[in-house]
Order: C-alpha cells, then sequence, then structure tokens
C-alpha cells in the first residue's frame, strides 16, 4: 500500500537526514510565487475580450458610461453622464459581462478580486465619470445611488472636468486662471450617500477645493482613480501636493494615468516621465497612496497606435479642445501639448513594462507590489468589504 508523505514532513525527514542542507537547496521545496495582483484605476471594456488575459491585469475599474455632448456658456464643451444614458450603458455593460463568465467577473467586493485571480479571469469593477447620472433634488434620498448600486456601480466620480450641482470641476473657469470651487451642500449629501452605500468615492477632474472637501468629509478612504502631479506639470488638470496629502490621509490612494501632455511638458514622454510622478505621489502621500491608472482603453491610445505611437500627428485630434480652454485662460493650457502617450507604455504589456521600471528604478518588491495592485486591494477591501 502507498505511504503519502506531505511535502512538510519530507523536508522534515530529508533534514533529520542531514540531506537538505548538503545537498538541496533551502528554498528547493518552496511554493513558487504566485504574481502579484495587477489593478489598474481606469480603463474600458475591450473591444476583443482576448485583450483582458494579454493585459495581465486580475482588475480594473471599467468605465462604463456614457455620454451626451453639451456646450456650456463660455462655448467649452461637456460631456455629462446622464441618468438615462448611464442606465443603459451600466445594463449594457452587465449584460456582456454574464455572457463572458470564462473571461470577465462583475467586481462587487474584493472576493471578487481574489476569484478573478485564482481562476484567470479579471474583475472589472463598475464606475462612472462624474455623478450627473444622480439628477434627482438634492432633498432627496438620493436613490438613484442605490439603483446603480443594484446594478454593479461600486464607483463613482464626482465631476468630469467642470462642476456640476455636487461639486467643483478642475477645468471651471471664468477667464482669469480658472475657479476652485468647494463641495456643494449636494455634494455633501452624496458623499454620505456613498459612504452609507459602501461605494468609492472618486475625486478625479474634482477641484481642488473640492477634494479637500471630500476628503475632509468622507468617513472613509477616497481616491484620485486618474490623475497627475502639479509639482511636475503646472496645469488645471493636474493635483496639488495639498489634494495628494489629503487624499492618502484618508486612507486613500492616487492613480497616475498616461495622458502625456499632463506628465511632461517636454518635448519627448518616456517612461522617467511617468516614474517621476509615482515617485512623486510616494513622497508626499507614502508609498500606500501610489497606484497605476490607463484612461485608455487596454491595448492603449487606439488613434496612437493606428499611427505607429506618432505623438506629431495623433496630438493633432486635442488641439482644438486645448486652444478653446487656452481662450478661456484656464491654467495650463497656454503651453502648447506635443504628444498623447509614452510610446512604451501605449501597448497591452503596459502593467509588465511598468513593473520592470520600477524594479530598475530601485523599488522593493513589497513596494512594487503595493503600486502594482496592492494599494487597490487595500481601498476596495476598506470600502466595498
Amino acid at each position: 500500500m502507498a505511504i503519502e508523505v506531505s511535502r512538510r514532513n519530507l523536508i522534515k525527514a530529508l533534514a533529520t537526514a542531514g540531506i537538505v542542507s548538503q545537498f538541496v537547496p533551502l528554498n528547493a521545496f518552496a511554493q513558487p510565487m504566485a504574481k502579484p495582483l495587477y489593478i489598474d484605476g481606469l480603463s474600458f471594456l475591450p473591444d476583443d475580450l482576448a485583450d483582458l488575459s494579454a493585459s495581465k491585469l486580475d482588475a480594473y475599474l471599467c468605465d462604463i458610461s456614457a455620454i451626451e455632448a453639451i456646450e456650456q456658456a463660455d462655448g467649452t464643451t461637456n460631456y455629462k453622464r446622464t441618468y438615462n444614458a448611464c442606465v443603459k450603458s451600466i445594463s449594457d455593460a452587465l449584460t456582456r459581462v454574464n455572457a463572458n463568465p470564462d473571461k470577465l467577473l462583475l467586481g462587487k467586493s474584493t472576493s471578487d478580486i481574489s476569484l478573478a485571480h485564482d481562476t484567470g479571469r479579471t474583475a472589472v469593477i463598475f464606475q462612472i465619470q462624474g455623478a450627473d447620472c444622480v439628477e434627482e433634488s438634492i432633498d432627496s434620498d438620493l436613490n438613484q445611488v442605490d439603483e446603480f448600486y443594484q446594478r454593479g456601480l461600486r464607483v463613482l466620480q464626482l465631476t468630469h472636468h467642470y462642476g456640476n450641482k455636487f461639486s467643483g470641476g478642475a477645468l471651471d473657469n471664468d477667464g482669469k486662471q480658472g475657479l476652485n470651487l468647494p463641495l456643494t451642500a449636494a455634494g455633501h449629501q452624496l458623499i454620505d450617500k456613498l459612504n452609507h452605500s459602501k461605494m468609492l468615492i472618486d475625486v478625479s477632474h474634482s477641484s481642488p477645493q473640492s477634494a479637500l472637501d471630500t476628503a475632509k468629509a468622507s468617513r472613509v478612504p477616497i481616491v484620485q482613480s486618474h490623475g497627475a502631479v502639479r509639482a511636475i506639470v503646472n496645469h488645471a488638470r493636474c493635483s496639488p501636493d495639498e489634494v495628494i496629502k489629503a487624499i492618502a490621509d484618508t486612507g486613500g490612494l492616487f492613480g497616475v494615468f498616461m495622458m502625456t501632455f499632463w506628465l511632461t511638458n517636454d518635448r519627448v514622454p518616456t517612461a522617467e516621465h511617468y516614474l517621476a510622478h509615482l515617485k512623486h505621489v510616494a513622497n508626499i502621500g507614502g508609498i500606500d497612496a501610489v497606484a497605476i491608472a490607463n484612461d485608455y482603453p487596454l491595448r492603449g491610445h487606439k488613434n496612437l497606435i493606428k499611427l505607429g505611437n506618432n505623438n506629431a500627428e495623433g496630438v493633432k485630434e486635442y488641439i482644438e479642445w486645448w486652444h478653446s480652454l487656452r481662450a478661456r485662460g484656464v491654467l495650463g493650457f497656454d503651453i502648447e501639448p506635443e504628444h498623447v502617450v509614452i510610446p512604451e507604455l501605449n501597448n497591452i504589456d503596459r502593467m509588465e513594462h511598468i513593473d520592470s521600471a520600477l524594479s530598475s528604478a530601485g523599488f522593493s518588491s513589497s513596494d512594487r507590489n503595493k503600486i502594482m495592485g496592492g494599494n487597490w486591494q487595500r481601498v476596495l477591501t476598506q470600502v466595498l468589504g
């Protein structure tokens, strides 16, 4: 009859006989190191689901919102996520997730992230970029938040570029270097509702003052899922150090994204420019506040990929919008953009490239694990459960 010997007993027996120490490396019986979690702060459901496994992502915040283009009084355009548009878009996204259970998993809690990691799938945590989808009056119970939660939403961004009834926007302006509007009374009500509903609050695109107010008002960690550092690029869309610190003080995190006209004013963007923002966030908020974000499709910026990452050509699609904000005197738009992407990161292997760059830059394995996904897992655990 065969006798089963456990790995621990085998090692003990070999050690007693002196075999392990004489002939076998001490780590020979160690389990292979599991791949660290890769979690991205913002992307979208891909056209080709093969991109999910190719990206190596275990999970990501997935923007499922739909927009309506609305012209502002000052001639600029705001892209609002309205209630009707987002109800349809979240239903469509959920249908697609449910139709592909071998590849996708709806991320409702961090247990779903662990399950996706263990089963080779990708957890998508539904996010809407702008609370315009909550159209109820401020004296209501904000039941639309509950409705979106039941449909699978777990992350709500307060606004997108321009302010709304809840929050000031990063690009709000009066022609004099912009406005720094605070969180409104309705915004405070929304923060309470989101805290109670166990939904993560995202202050990306908020004005600095609204972000500071949100950090003070929230009872749980908040995030800026995707952004950049104003100390490096002096631009309205980039966050001052006090905002980064305030987010970190909530136990939250700051995700650095791939839009290079907000990462550097140098003519040629490189991975070093991206690392500079990660390092700055770590210096201001601590290593537990640093995270990765994309803000493009999993495979990268589609048009730039078609152009072979020719930034000089690719940036042209942004010039008209950029100049419209320049005409209003918004901070940072006086500098002409020359690029859109970091070519070496504008591809499906982005996360592995960043991980390798962090290693080359001297980050420890434990710090890299936090940056590449561990910090996201921690925050999502604290907020979503």
